[in-house]
């Protein structure tokens, strides 16, 4: 990790989960962290948590990845103030149960928005700055085991992740036009696509809840293994699950 000392990471979807992990495993490593999120009080508290030596590399920054102009705003910010994006780890995502045959589509869209939209336009964004500063960053993709397999639900229950699994499937299909695109404009930015198993997290639904289980800091360990490696060597897709899964 030592070529990211001081370098410039922005985690979306910081303010729980494993953007929390995340942002305090970089933070600790000597990079600088612009964390971002919609609950400003959960950023607070996180600086707050982070020893007094480390909390100078920490930045919070409100905002929502579904809405442009807080994006481009953000970024902005980050460029005039900071100098530029070399980590990306986008974080940010949602899952509203239901099913996707009665679900409203304002759900739906918020799913799709969120997971996809958001995703796109941040990567744009940090590929902007890196391109113009010949910079070979990293970009991390927090994916799913939903995006590559479709849960199976017990034949007498009604599954209720709907768009959630597609919505992630559409992220492993963008991991592989990124790294053909990083490649075709001639950069040698990485992209790593992370699909964890079931977290021990909010967004997990009450009825997946057991105690074969990952920890938030475990996606993150995996995180800053993949951002460790050297120049040449790129983990493209990292699965990880508890020992135990039934999925």
């Amino acid at each position: 990790m030592e070529r990211w000392h001081k370098r410039i990471a922005v985690v979306t979807g910081a303010s729980s989960g494993i953007g929390t992990a995340v942002v305090k495993d970089l933070v600790r490593e000597g990079v600088i962290v612009v964390a971002l999120a919609r609950r400003m009080d959960r950023l607070d508290a996180i600086r707050n948590s982070l020893p007094q030596d480390q909390q100078s590399r920490f930045y919070a920054r409100k905002c929502d990845v579904t809405v442009e102009k807080e994006v481009n705003d953000t970024f902005d910010w980050i460029e005039q103030t900071l100098g530029g994006v070399d980590i990306l780890v986008n974080n940010a995502g949602v899952l509203i149960p239901g099913s996707l045959l009665t679900q409203e589509l304002s759900a739906i869209n918020q799913v799709l928005q969120t997971n996809i939209v958001g995703v796109v336009h941040c990567t744009q964004r940090a590929f902007k700055s890196m391109k113009a500063r010949n910079f070979d960053g990293h970009v991390i993709l927090i994916n799913s085991l939903t995006g590559h397999n479709v849960l199976q639900h017990p034949v007498d229950e009604v599954p209720n992740f709907n768009i959630y699994g597609p919505s992630k499937y559409a992220i492993t299909s963008i991991n592989e036009v990124l790294r053909q695109e990083f490649r075709g404009y001639k950069t040698k930015i990485k992209i790593t696509s992370v699909s964890p198993g079931f977290v021990d997290t909010e967004i997990v639904p009450e009825s997946f809840q057991s105690d074969c289980m990952l920890r938030p800091e475990d996606i993150s360990a995996g995180i800053v293994y993949a951002l460790g490696t050297p120049p040449h060597v790129q983990v493209h897709e990292l699965t990880i699950k508890p020992v135990g899964e039934a999925y």
